[in-house]
């Protein structure tokens, strides 16, 4: 592996004009011909049924499939018994439709009760029940989300889920979303046989669970960090990618990029420290914290509005304070961040792709940034 100075070298071309780098990202336009098909690599992006609704709104006609592989259509949960809880203005068939146009797979992003159905004998029924919606709906796949194991029969039912999933398919695209810092709950070696890939949560370092003003998903760590242990291990793209190596295959995982942020009202520094910690029930920042999405909340506010940005030197990622020093501290992810740990995730430690939550938190009413830069380090054959 190259070093992070190398490599980030060849791909960024750093002058500190008013503080901000500048990188040499390839133009967005030149690229624009390229059909998702001439991706060698994964680009999965998750897709709420719900921010159809939202604004700005965000659906089916607005996905630009042509720069993805794979679509997760979260929504969907299912319950003790294993039925499936569907929600009114889950079912798009222009989505599926569309996507499969354009040779792009769509997946049922599944969560639940776990806890009850590892208790009621009732997993035949939920494999059954998937099995008929994805016939029904014309879905190529299940993405399962199990926030968290964490006992060992959790660890094995998870396991058995799966694998009675591939058993029910052979043709379906599976995958889970694990956390980065691969818990005892997943056993990898198992999950892997009935996976096609694992989708890392690469993201929530930062949160109104912490005491301090973290990073939310640094690409390497900074050991200026003065609190390791709310991130670690795991706490880092070029980490979590050591920790999966070990027992994953490159080609089988997928890193995770965040497209939104958290913003931390009462401190004003990076790492900085809470001071409502000293009292909160958690010894956390909790409500103090704020989540926003880069579209509609941050791109508007980078160097403007009394914000400007900054990059941390070790992490390789951006975050905003007040211009006058008031309270005020927002880690986020950028187009330039955005291109570099999907560019060091596929190409440096040649995994097998990148996925995003979520498509709509790029977008602001007229163009995604943050799917761009994705898409186009995703083309990149510089190694």
């Amino acid at each position: 592996m190259q070093s992070r100075s190398r490599w980030f070298t060849r791909l960024a071309c750093v002058s500190l004009v008013g503080g901000m780098p500048a990188l040499c990202i390839p133009n967005m336009n030149a690229e624009e011909a390229h059909h998702h098909q001439h991706l060698s690599k994964r680009v999965v992006g998750d897709y709420g049924y719900w921010t159809q609704y939202q604004t700005p709104a965000y659906s089916h006609a607005e996905i630009p499939y042509h720069k993805l592989t794979h679509i997760n259509h979260a929504g969907v949960s299912f319950n003790a018994d294993g039925s499936l809880t569907v929600p009114q203005g889950f079912i798009e068939p222009e989505l599926n439709n569309r996507a499969h146009a354009e040779g792009v797979k769509v997946m049922l992003l599944l969560g639940g009760d776990f806890n009850g159905i590892e208790t009621s004998g009732a997993v035949q029924t939920l494999v059954d029940n998937v099995a008929a919606f994805e016939e029904q709906y014309h879905y190529d796949g299940v993405d399962l989300d199990w926030e968290y194991p964490e006992t060992t029969v959790d660890r094995r039912f998870l396991v058995e889920v799966m694998s009675r999933l591939r058993k029910s398919n052979p043709e379906y695209t599976l995958s889970i979303d694990v956390a980065p810092w691969a818990g005892y709950g997943y056993d990898l070696k198992h999950l892997q046989l009935s996976l096609d890939y694992f989708n890392i949560m690469m993201y929530d370092c930062a949160g109104p669970w912490t005491a301090y003003g973290q990073l939310n998903s640094p690409i390497f760590w900074d050991w200026h960090d003065p609190a390791p242990w709310e991130c670690q291990p795991g706490g880092s793209v070029h980490d979590t990618a050591n920790i999966f190596l070990t027992v994953v295959p490159a080609v089988q995982l997928n890193m995770g990029t965040p497209f939104y942020g958290y913003y931390y009202t009462n401190i004003n520094q990076v790492f900085g420290l809470c001071p409502n910690a000293a009292y909160t029930s958690d010894g956390a920042c909790d409500n103090t914290v704020l989540t926003v999405n880069y579209g509609p909340d941050l791109k508007h506010r980078i160097n403007r509005e009394g914000w400007y940005t900054s990059y941390d030197p070790k992490a390789l990622v951006p975050y905003m304070l007040k211009t006058d020093g008031s309270d005020g501290y927002i880690t986020y992810d950028d187009a330039i961040s955005t291109y570099l740990r999907v560019w060091y995730s596929d190409w440096d430690r040649g995994l097998g792709g990148t996925f995003m939550w979520s498509l709509d938190a790029d977008y602001d009413g007229h163009s995604q940034d943050l799917l761009d830069a994705m898409y186009q380090a995703s083309l990149s054959r510089d190694k």
